[in-house]
């Protein structure tokens, strides 16, 4: 493009900026964070607790087999693979990469290499 239409289409761009919609706004606005009168209420509250109703659904990302509550660490255990799932507030965290290999795992390893 030549110059004056660049520089033409800059300003009418620039003078252009219309005000977002009203819905737009409201979700904007809405979504900004704000203290709430209850929310002093939320950070005191303990960690939320992993249901294990959830064991029905849940599988190991990696072999698709069952996993087993370990209540003591808060964690998904798969014992076949000897990996365990941290679960953060409630939540299953089911990257592999989150996961830790367990103690039995290293045990199997050293006893199998003597």
């Amino acid at each position: 493009m030549p110059r004056g239409v660049c520089g033409r289409l800059a300003s009418a761009l620039r003078g252009a900026r219309a005000r977002p919609p009203a819905v737009a706004q409201r979700c904007v606005h809405a979504s900004v964070s704000r203290p709430s009168p209850d929310q002093s209420e939320r950070t005191r509250e303990p960690p939320r607790a992993f249901d294990p109703a959830l064991l029905e659904f849940l599988v190991c990302p990696l072999s698709k087999k069952p996993l087993r509550y370990e209540a003591s660490t808060n964690e998904l255990i798969n014992e076949e693979l000897g990996i365990a799932y941290p679960i953060i507030d409630g939540i299953p965290n089911m990257i592999p990469q989150a996961a830790r290999m367990t103690h039995q795992n290293k045990k199997q390893e050293e006893t199998g290499q003597h």
